[in-house]
């Protein structure tokens, strides 16, 4: 089964249940429900629950052991799942496989105008990432691509002994809600994340280096940033007030981001 580790704490079960609090006519999607650790519990209280499964044999499982008027199987990929399919607004939970949960997190977030929150069991260290504050040593590309659009909290740790096989490292529950329209500030979210990448791709060097091809000396002091400073010390607004500003000069055609480079741009290029 994929080499899946299942959640068999009860009491780990139960506080979670109580953290997402469902209600009844909730449109509730469960990613990679496993064995049903989170399913029965759900069920008790929702009219119907959606499930995105991948794997073939607990498929047959949902379609033995639950009611079938109660629970819609979605069967495939979590990643590749067009979520725009079910009516809004959603609320999604799940236990989300380790190796791809960063993208899942990206494909969900795509999707946060139509959420009401997602429940989330990932990786500790995952978790920590996503919750961090600017300059402490979590802090990072995901830190920052995620807390522009989403409010969210570390809700409880799970240790390993709460899974069977138990796995070789922690995890815990994370709580995301989607902020409001008129909280998100970025006005460009491709170039926003473009300047995010590139700020973080080399995380030991100032942003002077890092985001030389998109902004001279002046420019830095005319944002109000350091240009020596790195990536993990900027919070979330600064790197927005970065891509707005660049959003000025900049033109989309067939998704390809295309500067427009001033004078200072156009000689460093040169010179390189």
């Amino acid at each position: 089964m994929f080499g899946q580790n299942f959640l068999v704490d009860e009491q780990i079960i139960a506080d979670i249940v109580r953290a997402i609090r469902p209600e009844a006519n909730d449109t509730m999607v469960e990613i990679g429900p496993g064995l049903g650790a989170l399913t029965r519990p759900l069920l008790k209280q929702l009219n119907k629950l959606h499930v995105v499964e991948i794997d073939r044999d607990i498929i047959a499982r949902l379609k033995t052991d639950y009611p079938q008027d109660k629970i819609v199987i979605h069967e495939g990929d979590a990643l590749k799942f067009d979520l725009a399919e079910l009516p809004t607004p959603l609320r999604i939970v799940g236990n989300l496989p380790y190796n791809i949960s960063s993208p899942l997190l990206f494909h969900f977030a795509a999707y946060a105008p139509h959420i009401t929150d997602m429940h989330f069991m990932l990786q500790n260290e995952v978790v920590e990432r996503m919750v961090a504050a600017p300059s402490t040593p979590a802090y990072g590309r995901l830190s920052v691509m995620l807390q522009y659009r989403f409010y969210m909290e570390k809700l409880l740790d799970v240790p390993p002994q709460s899974f069977r096989p138990a796995p070789k490292v922690d995890s815990a529950i994370v709580r995301m809600i989607p902020l409001p329209a008129d909280k998100i500030v970025v006005k460009n979210e491709t170039l926003f994340a473009q300047i995010v990448s590139s700020a973080f791709g080399q995380r030991r060097k100032t942003l002077r280096n890092t985001l030389k091809p998109y902004l001279n000396e002046s420019e830095f002091e005319q944002l109000g940033i350091n240009a020596q400073l790195r990536a993990e010390n900027l919070g979330v607004d600064e790197f927005a007030s970065i891509a707005n500003y660049l959003n000025k000069r900049v033109a989309i055609a067939d998704n390809t981001i295309t500067f427009t480079p001033t004078p200072y741009l156009r000689a460093s290029t040169s010179s390189a």
